[in-house]
């Protein structure tokens, strides 16, 4: 019986000339059962590996197999093993949803009537039944990308690659979609799910790596990777529109703003303290609202990677 662990060893993509690295000795390692997460911001160098592991790149060095498969010397076996949800949606304009889904389950080696049932488990499972005899043209990008996934997912290879799969879907069926995802690597899929989204990529993940100019700066569980963090509480305040960044109370101990939003990362004996400042702030109407709560792993992500975009993005 195979191993169907997926590994990189020292990954490295370059451009001009060796000049600009969008990966620089990138190694991991994702094991058959698990959700492993590659987190980081735009231009990280996430889809640049995710290419070179599907054999649309090649790297300039390293290694990557799955199982007794080596992906860099034959990308046609990365290709038939490997499933992948692209940023970009699928090509599905001239199908029903129903029919997309078992086409390319059939594609993928499944028989007809195993991919029958496994397309209505999951038309089901991700609550898009009403769409179901929709062609794709006429579907909102929510929904079409629900149905991608089902694509992807209907006859799974030993390795599922997951970039941005939450992308334009409704909250509610955001959570069902993440419940498939753990399904997945129930059933003994190895997943790599590429996001920006941390805070609900921390929900769904056995394993991430936090990625930054080609590089891993972090790696472990959600809650290895908090524990440099432990003492601490963030205090996250939505500033009025147009208003300065207010002066720094010496208890702060970091800060970053996007936009209005603006997170202060505090020590547990300084919460008091906080809650009064932000109140402060309240009555000199420079800020509208705020939340004191425990760190969570997007305080780790901002402190590695100074980017705050994702938790502007994901505030109401």
């Amino acid at each position: 019986m195979n191993d169907w662990t997926f590994r990189a060893d020292g990954v490295t993509k370059s451009y001009d000339a060796g000049k600009t690295f969008a990966n620089e000795d990138l190694t991991l390692t994702v094991e058959p059962g698990e959700v492993y997460g590659l987190l980081g911001p735009n231009g990280a160098g996430k889809t640049t590996l995710v290419k070179q592991v599907i054999g649309l790149l090649k790297p300039d060095r390293g290694s990557m197999t799955l199982g007794p498969h080596d992906l860099v010397a034959d990308p046609d076996a990365a290709r038939q093993l490997c499933s992948y949800l692209p940023q970009a949606q699928m090509p599905i304009n001239s199908f029903k949803a129903h029919e997309a889904i078992k086409i390319t389950g059939m594609i993928r080696g499944g028989t007809a009537a195993e991919v029958a049932v496994r397309r209505d488990e999951l038309i089901d499972a991700l609550d898009i039944g009403e769409w179901r005899n929709t062609l794709g043209a006429r579907l909102s990008g929510g929904v079409k990308r629900l149905v991608g996934f089902a694509m992807v997912t209907v006859v799974p290879g030993r390795l599922v690659i997951l970039d941005e799969p939450t992308n334009d879907v409704d909250p509610a069926r955001r959570r069902l979609l993440w419940e498939q995802v753990r399904v997945l690597g129930d059933s003994g899929v190895a997943v790599v799910l590429v996001t920006h989204n941390v805070l609900e990529a921390e929900k769904a993940v056995d394993r991430l790596a936090i990625i930054d100019r080609g590089r891993i700066l972090a790696e472990g569980t959600p809650s290895a990777l908090k524990s440099e963090d432990r003492g601490r509480m963030r205090l996250q305040l939505k500033l009025i529109p147009g208003s300065e960044t207010p002066a720094m109370p010496d208890f702060v101990q970091d800060h970053t703003r996007v936009r209005n939003t603006l997170i202060a990362v505090v020590a547990e004996t300084d919460a008091a303290h906080s809650i009064g400042w932000a109140q402060e702030l309240m009555s000199a109407n420079l800020a509208e609202e705020y939340s004191l709560g425990a760190t969570t792993l997007e305080d780790v992500y901002i402190r590695l990677t100074g980017d705050l975009e994702a938790s502007a993005d994901a505030t109401p």
